[in-house]
């Protein structure tokens, strides 16, 4: 799985990892800031989290235009450097003024500038590495790797926010609300360790930074050209499957707005037994490491390496049971720590899901990446049903806190947001780390930073519709997620209805 690509891939991975683990750690508690510090409803929060989630999604259009003509790593290295002013900025504590709104709406606006220079290029630059024929056979599972290795800095984000904020609130007396500007500090210190990583391994990658350089040689030659009808096939096709993944992205970010709320208004607060484990976000990262020492008992190609595997397995097992038996209290859960589970669940199944697909293509089965992506999106409906059942009869959010005041109210498990979340992870991976692998792939030479560019355009669509069962939160439950079920279950008809298009460029 991790054999036979190029050195390049660990560094980008690595870079990208620091910098989610900042926007995480600032997404996970972003929509109670809005709310504890300023005071605003569900409804004004989740609008103005759908706009900044869609700004910072919509720019990368413009900074891929920009790295076509001058280059994907110095878009890059600026990127970082404006997100890192907008993260400091969120740091400040200046309280619920209308200064303080004013600085908060230029700090978001760095975010999203910062990130529409950093993020598509960074995977354009990814997908570059694999263009050489030596590595061109792996490149979905290059981005599957990418995928998994980024999600390991957003897989501590919730606990690193939580923690630093129930620190400062305990040992120093800072009010919840002005706590949660130290947890947006943290995003500025993993940004500066994600600089360093970026350019100390410059040499790795630079080579996949030719858009320059590209103009001057004769490996422009070497690239196939495509004529003018080729290149609107291939662009239209793109546009099609932008089209699919705008609905997905609109359910997918729910876990920042209604299902971020459903954990706090409608999910029991603490867990006991066994399953509180997961609440620590250490003990899913020994579920991890003997998930993968299972795998690598089989996997490894050596004695040594079955031998470490194994133990790996029975150390991490062994500590997980352990814990599990005595695990005798009680252990709060707050809602932004359901966060970690999404990521968490990207770096345990990653390696499953491309097992599964390494299965069937030596039976002869291969699914081209537009089918993957309708399963995804079959898949994505399915995670909203667990959540319809499970929370049926429930009642409206004002009947449920005039209820949990009075201390009637009826709560759900947290283990049916842990469920939504790992089917959720699952389409997850069946869409996004394979979209992205199949436009770097697909988009005219000339177009690539653009496409990848329209890529996240249609996520940032995709943002701003979020707000939509944002503002429903007041109505039954099943009208929510009835919604998201629905979206999902057209879109994933649509691409299966233009699949023998897609597959032609595929």
């Amino acid at each position: 799985m991790f054999e036979g690509h190029p050195k390049g891939l660990w560094a980008l991975s690595l870079a990208n990892t620091g910098e989610r683990f900042g926007y995480y750690t600032m997404l996970a508690v972003f929509l109670f800031f809005l709310q504890d510090n300023f005071g605003f409803s569900m409804g004004t929060s989740s609008s103005i989290q759908a706009i900044f989630l869609g700004v910072v999604y919509f720019v990368p259009l413009f900074g891929g235009m920009l790295a076509d003509r001058y280059g994907f790593g110095k878009m890059v290295t600026t990127g970082i450097l404006v997100m890192f002013l907008g993260y400091l900025l969120l740091a400040l504590p200046l309280g619920s003024g209308t200064f303080a709104l004013g600085v908060m709406a230029l700090a978001l606006l760095c975010v999203c500038v910062g990130t529409g220079l950093f993020k598509g290029n960074l995977q354009v630059l990814v997908g570059n590495l694999y263009d050489d024929p030596r590595y061109s056979a792996k490149r979905d599972e290059g981005f599957s790797i990418f995928y998994m290795a980024i999600n390991l800095g957003s897989m501590f984000a919730a606990a690193a926010a939580l923690g630093v904020m129930a620190w400062m609130q305990s040992e120093y007396g800072v009010s919840k609300a002005d706590s949660y500007h130290y947890a947006f500090g943290v995003a500025c210190i993993s940004l500066i360790i994600s600089i360093i990583i970026y350019r100390a391994f410059r040499g790795t990658y630079a080579h996949a930074d030719h858009v320059k350089e590209v103009e001057k040689t004769e490996s422009k030659a070497e690239e196939p050209e495509l004529s003018p009808a080729e290149t609107k096939e291939r662009i239209v096709c793109l546009c099609l499957v932008f089209a699919v993944v705008i609905f997905f992205w609109m359910a997918f970010h729910q876990n920042g707005i209604t299902m971020n709320q459903f954990a706090r208004e409608y999910t029991a607060t603490s867990a006991t037994g066994a399953m509180s484990l997961m609440f620590n976000v250490w003990n899913l990262v020994l579920g991890i490491v003997a998930l993968y020492g299972f795998l690598n008992i089989f996997q490894a190609k050596s004695a040594k390496g079955k031998i470490t595997a194994a133990v790996a397995l029975l150390a991490a097992g062994g500590v997980l049971v352990y814990k599990g038996m005595n695990a005798t209290e009680a252990v709060a859960v707050d809602a932004p720590i359901f966060q970690q589970f999404n990521p968490c669940f990207v770096v345990a199944l990653t390696p499953l899901v491309m097992l599964v697909f390494s299965w069937l293509e030596k039976r002869g089965i291969t699914l081209t990446a537009p089918t993957k992506i309708g399963l995804g999106m079959l898949v994505a409906a399915c995670a909203f049903v667990i959540l319809l059942i499970g929370s049926w009869g429930l009642p409206p959010q004002a009947e449920q806190l005039a209820a949990t005041a009075a201390g009637t109210a009826t709560f759900a498990s947290p283990n049916l947001l842990v469920s939504t979340y790992f089917v959720l992870t699952v389409a997850e991976l069946l869409l996004s780390p394979i979209g992205i692998s199949f436009v770097s792939k697909v988009a005219p030479p000339k177009y690539k930073g653009m496409m990848m560019g329209g890529w996240f355009v249609a996520t940032a669509i995709g943002n701003f519709l979020i707000s939509i069962p944002g503002w429903l939160w007041g109505h039954e439950l099943y009208v929510v997620w009835g919604v998201l079920i629905s979206v999902c279950l057209v879109s994933a008809v649509f691409i299966f209805s233009i699949l023998k298009k897609l597959n032609k460029v595929a």
